[in-house]
């Protein structure tokens, strides 16, 4: 059977490319898939155990069966002009190219019912704290970053994270924008913005966007010095799937 391969961040890196066409036998598995490149890739092991798997933009397990047809995908650790743009009744969920419009997009979001927006402004520093050769603030110097994601997953979960922000909180309105390649110090990279009647349900669902989005949704970014460059290790994702029964571990 046929299935889809896509690699992302250092794991690209490594394979030497990010998609491809493989032949695999009826019933093999997710780890079964996985195995294969391992064996050909020995660089591969080393992240394994934070490596996580999707089955048709879908978060899976190792033991997983595939299908003809699927699309699998392996994940590293999220970071955290496409101008593709997802609405979720009045909310904004967006992967760009471009510079984002803070001022644009969190003027869009104020109605008269609102008493409040509460805005998370996340941007490029210019060090870092991997260990890396010239100190800035306790740091390492760093001259840029390029963001990558699986993009089509990527706003599906940007989409359920919204969705946990509105079943939690009473709030209005939500924008959920992340930049994608090249960003220079001091850009926006993720910009998250709430309205709310109230300030405090604007805070904590704020708070609660941005700490998922660095957990679930699959963009990674890799940091570039004077005398290098190396992927940001960021969170393993949650695994969190429906079962009718007993479900059995995996390693």
């Amino acid at each position: 059977m046929q299935i889809k391969v896509l690699f992302f961040g250092q794991l690209k890196d490594i394979v030497g490319r990010g998609e491809e066409q493989v032949e695999l036998a009826e019933g093999a598995s997710v780890r079964d898939l996985f195995a294969r490149y391992h064996a050909r890739y020995p660089r591969l092991a080393q992240f394994e155990p934070a490596v996580v798997a999707s089955v048709n933009q879908e978060y899976a397990r190792w033991s997983e069966p595939l299908k003809p047809d699927d699309e699998v995908a392996f994940l590293p650790p999220v970071s955290g002009g496409f101008g593709k743009l997802t609405t979720s009744g009045e909310d904004w969920i967006r992967l760009v190219r471009e510079r984002i419009d803070t001022d644009r997009i969190v003027g869009s979001l104020k109605e008269p019912r609102d008493g409040a927006v509460v805005i998370f402004d996340g941007m490029v520093r210019n060090h870092s704290d991997g260990p890396r050769s010239t100190p800035v603030r306790g740091g390492h110097a760093t001259l840029y970053l390029e963001y990558e994601a699986y993009e089509p997953m990527a706003l599906k979960k940007m989409r359920e994270i919204v969705a946990e922000m509105r079943q939690q909180f009473p709030i209005d309105r939500v924008a959920m924008v992340h930049r994608l390649g090249r960003l220079e110090i001091g850009e926006t990279s993720v910009l998250i913005a709430v309205s709310s009647a109230h300030r405090r349900a604007a805070f904590d669902a704020c708070r609660y966007g941005i700490d998922r989005l660095k957990k679930q949704v699959p963009i990674w970014k890799k940091e570039y010095f004077a005398d290098g460059a190396v992927w940001l290790e960021g969170e393993r994702p949650e695994i969190v799937l429906p079962t009718t029964g007993p479900t059995p571990q995996d390693p």
